[in-house]
């Protein structure tokens, strides 16, 4: 026999779980608390089990909730996203954009493959690459947008969000642990010999250099397998992973912005909605780090 979960439960479900309280809950999704509390019994009920333990301070998902909360997530985003696009007008037309190496495997693929999906007419392009050779491309009518790091602060644009590049470690390799230590980094970069290097020099790190390339991706790949720690993004730091901190000897290498930067020749409604898209894309990582 199906059980019918009706949106609504899913929501105040997903609100309960994220915040750990019904209280906060409640705030979040502008009803009461009684409200939100009448939901969750009402979804307990229906699914014949507790899906939250009720704790002296807020509440804590049971082992239900848990195997719940992935079906959750993905039954409320598929309705949000068919709500966009039964309710916004189909776009048409080019757009080009240009995204870091860094959010090609992370933050971008779904968002950019929704808002394709989305509107049929539209003839996305996409530019993986350095920021500099992002910015060059701007310059050279080549792109419309372009998502580029600003480490130094001197970039224009609007802030997408703050995400800082961090040294990576496996969790079981550690090979930071090792001297000298073996470090990822970008051959022919500026940015590496001034901020990465820089911030192991500055610490006095015996390291030395184990592997180069042109691409996050790299990186990811060398952290992963116990080759070497790595700068990456914070966001973007993989699976069995974890950030080197102060405490392991390891400063943050710097605290990018994220800055969307666009074409002066012009804009569209194309241009316009792929710009709305990169916002939302990146909205998560800039509440996150306002926490």
């Amino acid at each position: 026999m199906q059980i019918p979960l009706e949106s609504d439960l899913m929501r105040s479900f997903l609100a309960v779980a994220d915040t750990g309280s019904v209280t906060a809950a409640a705030g979040r999704l502008l009803r009461t608390q009684s409200a939100v509390s009448l939901q969750i019994k009402r979804l307990e009920e229906v699914l014949g089990q507790p899906l939250f333990d009720r704790l002296a301070r807020g509440v804590a998902l049971t082992p239900r909730g848990e195997q719940l909360l992935p079906y959750a997530r993905r039954v409320v985003s598929l309705l949000d996203e068919a709500s966009i696009a039964l309710r916004e007008k189909p776009l048409t037309g080019p757009v080009r954009v240009g995204i870091p190496d860094e959010y090609s495997g992370t933050v971008l693929p779904r968002a950019l493959a929704a808002f394709d999906e989305r509107h049929e007419g539209l003839q996305v392009t996409v530019r993986c690459d350095h920021s500099e050779g992002q910015m060059r491309a701007l310059e050279n009518d080549e792109l419309d947008l372009a998502v580029i790091y600003d480490w130094s602060y001197v970039q224009d644009g609007e802030i997408l969000c703050i995400d800082p590049t961090v040294w990576v470690t496996s969790m079981t390799h550690a090979q930071h642990l090792r001297r000298p230590v073996p470090v990822g980094l970008y051959f022919r970069s500026d940015w590496c010999r001034d901020f990465a290097e820089a911030s192991l020099n500055k610490q006095g790190i015996d390291w030395r250099a184990a592997w180069t390339c042109d691409l996050a991706a790299g990186f990811r790949v060398a952290v992963q397998n116990g080759l070497a720690i790595a700068p990456l993004s914070r966001s973007t730091i993989p699976a069995g992973c974890r950030e080197l901190t102060a405490q392991d000897g390891f400063p943050i290498v710097d605290s990018a912005r994220v800055v969307l930067r666009r074409n002066p020749r012009g804009t569209s409604p194309a241009i316009e909605g792929m710009a709305d898209m990169l916002r939302e894309a990146f909205r998560p990582l800039a509440e996150a780090n306002r926490m």
